[in-house]
């Protein structure tokens, strides 16, 4: 049985491209396929729906633009649209002639049956192909209050804002993107959260790559979201062609993307996260505090978007983690050259001559150990310089001992191996404590590790390398003044399904034969504290069995911190991207479960040492992540629990 839930109360709003077929000069056919998308999309659940520029004529019909019997053509053609506008917002490119006789290459924007705005183009093109000055004008600052006949009351005006349900849209026209100044940026700042461009951009090499980057770039500057359709092949390939490009960007993400050149009308379907924009504008202190100019007509066009049972945008599984493998790379180099860089500086500035780590054979201290020999490496130093000390104590398993002694061979460093077992039991024997595995006995081991590898960083004038992902800092899966605690944490901006893929990739790409084979042993190993005792020296205790799948919580981290979102709104993403991996029970335990450590444990990350932010989200008390230690997660773990997590969404 499936839960009835409307993905639109999470504020997702879908919005849709469309590159129609066209019929050069003839508005009432296309009008009637326009027509045909709308309801089509209507059925669909969109609430916006976007087309070309000049898409009623053909935006290559020329000194055609003069004919009145074209104007009468695209006002009968508009009434068409209209009609077909009765459950969603379209916006269609048609000329327009002004009362005052100007021509403009404009949008409509309909609704309800009926007109509710027209947007005039600001640049024309004047230069190479283009000869727009010879048709129209320009409708900057233009602001004109009409009382249409056939379409009611409206205004044509670039200063409007449209509001679609929980979205306001605002419209910039092709050559206005490519301007010094693009109106769009205004529109921004006066509260649209996604702009729509109608264009008609011809093709040639290297255009759709440059025409992609400044909608990417759009939408990041703006902090929006942005739609872009570009006409089609069935435009006059005279001297150009048009190629149908679609584009959809979120904040400088991409959504969706279609093909081009296709004599098929194509179309784009993606939603709008309106929460994470209203989120990300509201951290953004440049945003928030830039100055606001001018003034802006505010329309109201639907007053409710559609309901949403299902999203067509992407669900990443593994937000931290790009999924080509050409981005992976180059984004593993930064992220390592960032800890090693880090890293290399903080050696420099404290006048040490050595760097200290434990090295424990697991994950994290692996990696740490690999952005150690690079910040050497980088400073020119000997591998000599890096003391590696392994501390096998009484959880310690076979395996990790035996990686970490293979991990500093490979690597030319020495390791030095100090047991903890007899300090570890003088020190219970001193609490009268009575050798239960509790607690105090697994802290007790990771107080006593960090207390030798701190002494013996003053013996060799050495400072500590800590080695805790980001993921655990989120967790607070750490001891407190222990594993917690360290001179440089190169981990702390590093997410634990991070980890594993820059350790996978360094054996790949940068450790000779000998390392790499121990680093896939060192991937192959289940994460463990080893805090508790070993069974016949295999490893006892499994860290995602405790506390949940990693990738589980990197996935709540991710939406909690970097989009703001609420429980209920990850736990249904997060059942979108595990479907095939996790049941919605189990994914609404460990969601519970992160929640409640994220808040009970606070207190640790207020206490952190320093460490590099490596990506968007760090939980440093001195940079992105300022939290009073004593807030209460009651009310997220009460939205959570009136989820009914027994059946699936």
């Amino acid at each position: 049985m499936k839960q009835d839930v409307d993905l639109a109360d999470f504020g997702f709003v879908r919005a849709a491209a469309v590159a129609p077929v066209l019929a050069l000069g003839d508005p009432a056919t296309n009008a009637q396929r326009i027509a045909g998308h709308l309801r089509q999309l209507a059925d669909q659940g969109t609430a916006i729906a976007l087309f070309p520029e000049l898409c009623l004529t053909g935006y290559t019909c020329e000194d055609l633009f003069f004919s009145s019997g074209l104007h009468r053509s695209v006002r009968e053609a508009l009434k068409t649209i209209a009609e077909a506008s009765d459950r969603l917002v379209a916006v269609v490119g048609a000329p327009w002639r002004a009362p005052d006789g100007r021509l403009f290459n404009a949008a409509v924007v309909l609704a309800g049956g009926q007109i509710r705005g027209v947007g005039p183009k600001q640049v024309q093109p004047n230069y190479g192909e283009f000869y727009e000055c010879r048709w129209f004008a320009s409708g900057r600052g233009v602001d004109q209050a009409v009382d249409d006949p056939d379409f009611g009351r409206f205004r044509i005006a670039c200063n409007q804002l449209f509001r679609a349900g929980p979205i306001n849209f605002a419209i910039e026209i092709c050559e206005d993107l490519w301007s010094p100044y693009p109106p769009g940026m205004e529109h921004c700042l006066a509260g649209a959260e996604l702009i729509l461009n109608p264009s008609a951009s011809p093709e040639h090499v290297a255009k759709a790559e440059f025409r992609r980057s400044l909608v990417h770039m759009a939408s990041a500057r703006g902090i929006g979201g942005y739609l872009y359709a570009g006409s089609g092949p069935m435009e006059s390939t005279k001297d150009v062609v048009y190629g149908g490009h679609l584009l959809a960007y979120e904040n400088g993400k991409a959504l969706a993307e279609s093909d081009r050149f296709s004599f098929d009308a194509q179309t784009l379907v993606t939603e709008f996260d309106v929460e994470r924009l209203h989120h990300d504008r509201a951290q953004n202190t440049t945003f928030g505090h830039w100055p606001r100019t001018g003034e802006h007509h505010r329309v109201e066009v639907l007053a409710e978007a559609p309901g949403l049972d299902t999203l067509t945008r992407p669900v990443d599984a593994h937000p931290f983690v790009p999924d080509d493998e050409a981005r992976f790379e180059a984004r593993a180099l930064e992220i390592m050259r960032i800890q090693a860089t880090g890293l290399a500086r903080r050696l420099v500035a404290s006048g040490a001559n050595a760097l200290v780590l434990g090295l424990s054979g697991g994950l994290d201290s692996t990696l740490a150990f690999l952005v150690c020999l690079e910040a050497l490496e980088k400073l020119e130093r000997s591998a000599e310089q890096l003391h590696a000390l392994t501390l096998p104590g009484p959880a310690t398993s076979d395996h990790t001992l035996t990686s970490a002694r293979q991990l500093a061979q490979a690597g030319g460093v020495r390791l030095k191996e100090i047991s903890i077992r007899a300090a570890v039991r003088q020190h219970l024997e001193d609490l009268e404590h009575g050798g239960r595995d509790d607690i105090v006995f697994e802290n007790a081991q990771a107080r006593e590790r960090t207390q030798v590898l701190f002494n013996y960083g003053n013996q060799v004038d050495g400072i500590v390398v800590g080695t805790g992902s980001l993921s655990e800092l989120a967790l607070g899966w750490c001891t407190y003044n222990a594993d917690h605690m360290a001179s440089y944490n190169v981990n702390a901006g590093v997410p634990k399904t991070m980890v594993r893929y820059l350790v996978r990739w360094y054996a790949a790409n940068r450790a000779g034969k000998a390392l790499s084979a121990v680093l896939n042993r060192v991937l192959e190993t289940p994460v463990s504290p080893e805090l508790l005792p070993a069974e016949e020296g295999r490893i006892a205790q499994h860290t995602e069995q405790i506390i949940g799948p990693y990738e589980l919580h990197d996935f709540f981290l991710f939406h909690f911190i970097r989009n703001g979102a609420r429980p209920a709104k990850i736990y249904h993403l997060a059942c979108m991207a595990f479907k095939d991996q996790y049941p919605a029970r189990e994914i609404h335990r460990w969601l519970v479960t992160f929640i409640r450590r994220f808040f009970s444990q606070q207190f640790k990350r207020t206490t952190l040492p320093a460490g590099p932010k490596v990506g968007t989200i760090t939980l440093s008390p001195r940079g992105d992540w300022r939290m009073p230690d004593e807030a209460s997660s009651d009310g997220l773990l009460a939205e959570l629990a009136a989820l009914e997590p027994g059946q699936d969404p």
